[in-house]
C-alpha cells in the first residue's frame, strides 16, 4: 500500500523541523514563470480539481485516514527508516493528521479553462490549522507532477485550436470540421497511462477527435462529464499498417476494395496508405476504385504515416517526381473532384479526405495550412493527427511552473517572503506576501504584498477547504471558457 504522505521527495518528510519554531501557517502558489515556445505568453489552467479529488480527496480517504492508525504508522516509520536511517523525522504529526481525519487547507484558484499570463499564480494554497503548516510545501512534489502536463498539453492544444480555426475561417465552407480537425494520436508514446490520460483530457478541452478512450472516462470521472448527453470525444474506423501487409503488397488495392466495399461498405474509414507506396495508390488504386468510393455512404480518408508532413500534404516543390511535386491534396483532388467554396478555396469532394498524424508540430500544422491555401485548398480538406511528438516533447520548464511559498507566519505574525537569486535571469524570482488576482480588460493581473482583507478579494476563489471541495467544474463549462481563451 502506497501512503499518500509518501508519494513526495525524499527532502520534504523533514522540513517540518527546519521551519522557525513556532511557525503556524505557509502560503504558496502555482504559477508559470517562463514560457520557452516563440508565440505562447499565456498558459491554459487545467488539472487542479483532478489532483485535489484524486489525490487530496480520494487517496488520502483510502490509502490513510480509512485505514488502522497504527498500520500507518508502522508503514511510514518502515520507510523512513530504511531510508534515511533512524527515523528523527517522528510520527506524532502523522498521528495527528490521522486523528483529524481531512487535509487542513485551503486551495484558491482561477477557474479551470482559462489563459493565465506568465508570471501570473494560477491558484493559492495555505493550512488552515497552525500545527499543519508543514502540510503546504509537503505537497509540491506530487501536485507538480500532476498538473503542470494537462496544463502543457490544453495549452498546446488550444495553439493547434487557433492556427486550424485562423485557416478555416479565411479558405473553409465548414469552419465547425475544426472541432475534428486536431486528432489525438498521443497516448502510446505518453510517459505513462496517467501522463496520456492527463494529457488527453487538455487536448479535448479544444477538440473532439481523440485516439485515446481513457481519457473519455477521465472527464467523466472528474470532470463531470456524460458521454451519453455530450460528444465528450470520437473517432473513426482506422486500419494500421499490419492490417495493410497482412493482405500483402500485391493485394493492396484488393484489401482497399475489400475495406470500403465488404467491411465498412457506409460510413468514415481512414486507410493507413504508405506501407509501401503511397504514391501508387494513389496515382493507380484509387483511381481504379473510383466509382466505388463515390457510390458509398461515406467518406474514405487517405493517411500517409511517413515523411514530410508538409511537402507530403502540400507537395514537394523541389521533387523531381510530378507526383510527389502535387501532394496529397491536390492528387485527390485531380481524381476525385470537389466544389469550390463562396471564399474560392477548393474543397474535396465530401467521399475522399486525407489525415496525417506523424511528427506533427505547430509549426508544422501552421505550414501545412499555408501550403494547402497557396495552392487554393481549404485548410479542412485535411485532419492533423497531434501525437506525442507535440505533447510529450516537453517538460515542468517549457512554462516555468512552480510551486512556491511567499506568505508564512510563525507565532501568528505575518512574514512575506520570497526568492530572489542573483545569479538568476529574473525567471526564478518569486513574488511576496499574500497575493489578490484581479482581471482588468479581460486579462489576469497578479497583485502581491496585500493585507488578508484583500487576499479574499479577486478572482481567486475557495475550491477546497477542509477535505471538502466546494467548486466541481463541469467539462461544458472549462470548454466554453477555453473556446474564449487566447494563448
Amino acid at each position: 500500500m502506497a501512503i499518500p504522505l509518501l508519494l513526495t521527495d525524499g527532502y520534504k518528510v523533514d522540513h517540518r523541523r527546519q521551519y522557525p519554531s513556532d511557525t503556524t501557517l505557509v502560503y504558496s502558489n502555482w504559477t508559470p514563470r517562463k514560457s520557452r515556445i516563440a508565440g505562447i505568453d499565456n498558459v491554459l489552467f487545467f488539472g487542479l480539481q483532478y489532483f485535489i479529488k484524486k489525490y487530496i480527496i480520494e487517496e488520502f480517504n483510502t490509502n490513510f485516514f480509512s485505514k488502522p492508525k497504527e498500520e500507518i504508522l508502522k508503514l511510514y516509520s518502515r520507510r523512513i527508516n530504511n531510508y534515511l536511517g533512524e527515523n528523527k523525522v517522528g510520527l506524532k504529526h502523522i498521528s495527528d493528521l490521522h486523528d483529524l481525519g481531512y487535509i487542513p487547507m485551503v486551495f484558491k484558484a482561477l477557474p479551470e479553462g482559462v489563459s493565465v499570463p506568465v508570471k501570473v499564480p494560477m491558484f493559492t494554497m495555505y493550512n488552515t490549522k497552525p500545527e499543519f503548516f508543514w502540510l503546504t510545501n509537503y505537497f509540491e512534489t506530487i501536485l507538480s507532477t500532476t498538473v503542470w502536463l494537462p496544463c502543457n498539453s490544453a495549452t498546446l492544444a488550444k495553439k493547434y485550436r487557433m492556427i486550424l480555426d485562423k485557416y478555416a475561417q479565411e479558405t473553409s465552407s465548414q469552419p465547425e470540421f475544426v472541432d475534428w480537425q486536431g486528432h489525438d494520436f498521443s497516448m502510446r508514446g505518453m510517459a505513462a497511462l496517467e501522463a496520456a490520460l492527463i494529457s488527453g483530457a487538455g487536448h479535448l478541452l479544444s477538440f473532439t477527435g481523440t485516439d485515446t478512450i481513457p481519457a473519455i472516462d477521465f472527464l467523466e470521472k472528474y470532470y463531470n462529464a456524460n458521454s451519453d448527453n455530450e460528444l465528450i470525444g470520437g473517432s473513426v474506423a482506422a486500419t494500421e499498417h499490419s492490417v495493410m501487409s497482412m493482405g500483402t503488397n500485391l493485394g493492396e488495392e484488393e484489401t482497399f476494395k475489400r475495406l470500403i466495399t465488404e467491411v465498412y461498405p457506409s460510413g468514415i474509414v481512414s486507410v493507413v496508405s504508405d506501407t509501401w507506396d503511397l504514391w501508387k495508390v494513389l496515382n493507380e488504386y484509387l483511381p481504379n476504385l473510383k466509382n466505388e468510393i463515390l457510390s458509398r455512404d461515406g467518406k474514405l480518408v487517405i493517411r500517409p504515416d511517413s515523411g514530410d508532413p508538409v511537402k507530403i500534404i502540400c507537395g514537394d516543390s523541389d521533387a523531381e517526381n510530378s507526383i510527389e511535386k502535387k501532394g496529397v491534396v491536390q492528387l485527390l483532388w485531380e481524381t476525385f473532384g470537389g466544389k469550390i467554396n463562396k471564399k474560392g478555396y477548393k474543397e474535396l469532394d465530401s467521399h475522399i479526405g486525407a489525415i496525417y498524424g506523424d511528427s506533427i508540430t505547430l509549426e508544422r500544422a501552421k505550414l501545412i495550412c499555408e501550403g494547402l491555401k497557396s495552392k487554393g485548398f481549404a485548410s479542412t480538406n485535411v485532419v492533423l493527427g497531434v501525437g506525442s511528438f507535440t505533447y510529450q516533447y516537453n517538460t515542468r520548464d517549457t512554462f516555468g511552473f512552480a510551486m512556491k511559498a511567499t506568505y508564512g507566519e510563525v507565532n501568528g505574525e505575518g512574514r512575506d517572503i520570497y526568492k530572489d537569486p542573483v545569479t538568476d535571469d529574473g525567471t526564478k524570482k518569486s513574488a511576496r506576501g499574500l497575493i489578490k488576482i484581479i482581471l482588468e480588460n479581460g486579462v489576469y493581473k497578479m497583485i502581491d504584498q496585500v493585507s488578508w482583507k484583500e487576499e479574499k478579494e479577486g478572482e481567486l476563489k475557495e475550491i477546497f477547504r477542509d477535505g471538502v471541495l466546494l467548486i466541481d467544474h463541469k467539462l461544458s463549462d472549462i470548454r466554453n471558457r477555453t473556446k474564449c481563451s487566447v494563448i
